[in-house]
């Protein structure tokens, strides 16, 4: 099966190597002539425009989009619309709200062409070694791409989740719950910083991740920091936001239903942007550690 990638970022690179791993055929494009030097640098075929990339698909052709939520996206979405036939598929795996991956799916669809949003999660290393993903679209034609996620993912790790957006959606969710989650590990460290006795932050979460109710990749992560920087020191706690936490605040609003600890992370995330706090750098250093985020360094 052929595939064409835009957007060979941290995580598109990686998409692109678990796609060759798996014999897909494909094609890469980026903005940045550096970027798509390094894919070619690694095996990764790439072109020098949309335009290309479209002509080298064989029909029907299949878009794979990894690009920066918004207008970014949007505004590749209606290119597409423009160079793409009847009948062609555009994958989004990227991190979009799901209102504009409605609005993507019209648009796409008046054209014919088969818009699905597949929520991604599993950090730079899923998006390498086997990922998670939650996909909309239409159902009846689901099936085509299907064989992209079950090589794609590690095992049970895609579901089909219903119409268009329902990916997105699933994943805003998501990423809520982990907002919640990494606040209340970061919470946790930042009491035993503070209290009477003398912690290794290092090995307690080793220990709380072989058999105890926390365990989780989350704690290998904190297990990793710790052992790189035990009091995280080389890092300002800056908690940056890229924004679906806040749309799932935003949903819940909407619907009137009471997320407290989800609407609380994300405050913390706002606040530690005007102090420097320990439970601040646990959380950066777990986003570090998953999807490659930037750190303060102090």
């Amino acid at each position: 099966m052929q595939v064409g990638i835009i957007g060979l970022g941290k995580m598109g690179f990686n998409i692109a190597l678990n796609f060759k791993r798996n014999d897909f055929d494909i094609i890469g494009y980026d903005v940045e002539e550096g970027t798509r030097k390094q894919a070619c640098s690694h095996g990764i075929p790439t072109v020098d425009s949309v335009k290309e990339l479209v002509e080298k698909l064989s029909s029907p052709k299949i878009i794979w989009l990894m690009l920066p939520a918004g207008e970014i996206t949007k505004n590749m979405a209606a290119k597409l619309s423009e160079i793409l036939q009847e009948g062609d598929y555009v994958i989004d795996g990227g991190n979009s709200f799901y209102e504009d991956s409605l609005s993507n799916y019209g648009l796409l669809k008046q054209k014919g062409i088969y818009f699905f949003d597949a929520g991604t999660s599993g950090g730079v290393n899923g998006a390498l070694n086997g990922g998670n993903f939650m996909i909309g679209g239409d159902k009846d034609k689901f099936h085509y791409i299907e064989p992209i996620f079950s090589k794609l993912a590690q095992k049970d790790g895609y579901l089909y989740t219903g119409p268009a957006g329902s990916g997105h959606y699933l994943k805003m969710v998501h990423n809520g719950i982990e907002y919640g989650m990494m606040q209340a590990i970061g919470e946790g460290f930042d009491l035993l910083q503070r209290c009477p006795y003398q912690y290794d932050n290092e090995k307690v979460a080793r220990l709380w991740n072989h058999g105890s109710v926390v365990r989780s990749w989350l704690m290998e992560l904190a297990e990793e920091a710790f052992r790189e920087d035990p009091n995280l020191e080389k890092i300002k706690g800056i908690m940056y936001a890229s924004g679906e936490g806040e749309w799932t605040v935003q949903e819940a609003l909407k619907r009137n239903v009471n997320l407290p600890v989800i609407t609380l992370a994300l405050m913390m995330r706002y606040r530690s942007l005007e102090e420097d706090t320990f439970t601040g750098k646990v959380v950066a250093s777990l986003r570090k550690g998953f999807g490659g985020h930037k750190v303060a360094k102090q």
